[in-house]
């Protein structure tokens, strides 16, 4: 993708708390999977064409062993059909809600719907805009699990019979790492299961990344003007002249962020456009072809009948 819009800049944070990022396409149940990692109802989810979730929110929940998880739910982030300044603004109160550090990246896929080469652009206009190293942090949670308790087929079989060229490539980004969430299940066992094995894939991705959650310089710099606007007595209030150079540098900070959207999704689209017209002008020869051997062979067929004939008539 020819490196990150933003330099990578690590530091190591040590919390009692994962947070966890939920990303995809409008429709694929964000919100539903984060209200099933959180245990309960958190996040507004309905069916919508138009997408329920408007903006950035995070919940968070206290597991049985201590672990807080906060899930923050997004709208649909890098989709070329959103305003690129609506959805910088939100890229950006999505890094303040995770100011301490993302854990894990969960992109919600959905066996309900085929993935196009329009979502695979958009999962890489998210790794262009973070960088090589957040794919490290990416799990592929796939929703809709309720399909294969009718069906008695399995999330591997799903992906083994014609899987499309984009959705191996997504699976790729994610190192394999992919579980199956069944959003509407009402049994407890089940709903422990499905959490468990994504809280392994969040253990494997830490463990990865040596237990350190992804930052980069934007995160450093809004927990640091969000750390100099609070008053010294410990009483989370802002002091005004210094709320102000935080609200400038957030609407400026945006600003940048949006831009930077704009050239990665001009050169995202470009590529995507490249791509899907050299599949149309192969699909077009293949198509060609398919029709010249057809016509080869019903010449060949009236050539050979008239043969036949002839010698009949001779």
């Amino acid at each position: 993708m020819g490196g990150s819009a933003v330099a990578d800049d690590w530091e190591v944070t040590t919390n009692e708390k994962q947070t966890l990022v939920l990303l995809g396409r409008t429709g694929n149940g964000k919100s539903a999977t984060g209200n099933s990692i959180l245990g309960s109802k958190e996040f507004k989810s309905k069916c919508s064409s138009n997408g329920v979730t408007s903006t950035c929110k995070l919940k968070s929940t206290r597991l049985d062993k201590g672990l807080i998880i906060d899930v923050i739910d997004t709208p649909g982030l890098f989709d070329f059909t959103g305003e690129p300044d609506v959805i910088g603004k939100e890229i950006v109160k999505c890094m303040e809600l995770a100011m301490d550090g993302i854990h894990a990246v969960l992109l919600v896929l959905s066996v309900r719907t085929r993935f196009s080469r329009e979502e695979l652009a958009a999962i890489q206009s998210f790794q262009e805009f973070f960088g090589q190293k957040i794919r490290d942090y990416m799990i592929a949670v796939f929703t809709g699990g309720d399909e294969f308790e009718d069906s008695d087929e399995t999330l591997d079989e799903y992906l083994g019979k014609e899987c499309p060229e984009p959705l191996n490539e997504t699976i790729k980004l994610c190192d394999d790492r992919i579980v199956v969430f069944d959003n509407k299940t009402k049994d407890p066992k089940k709903k422990e299961d499905q959490l468990n094995k994504l809280l392994l894939l969040v253990t494997l991705v830490l463990d990865k990344n040596n237990g350190v959650p992804y930052t980069n310089e934007l995160f450093k710099q809004l927990k640091a003007l969000k750390g100099n606007s609070l008053i010294g007595d410990g009483v989370n209030q802002l002091n005004e002249p210094i709320a102000m150079s935080y609200e400038e540098h957030f609407k400026k900070l945006t600003e940048a962020v949006t831009l930077m959207l704009k050239e990665i999704n001009t050169h995202t689209y470009l590529e995507q456009w490249a791509t899907v017209r050299a599949d149309r002008i192969a699909e077009k020869q293949k198509a060609e072809a398919a029709q010249s051997k057809f016509e080869d062979v019903e010449r060949a067929f009236r050539a050979c009948s008239k043969g036949l004939w002839e010698m009949a008539m001779t």
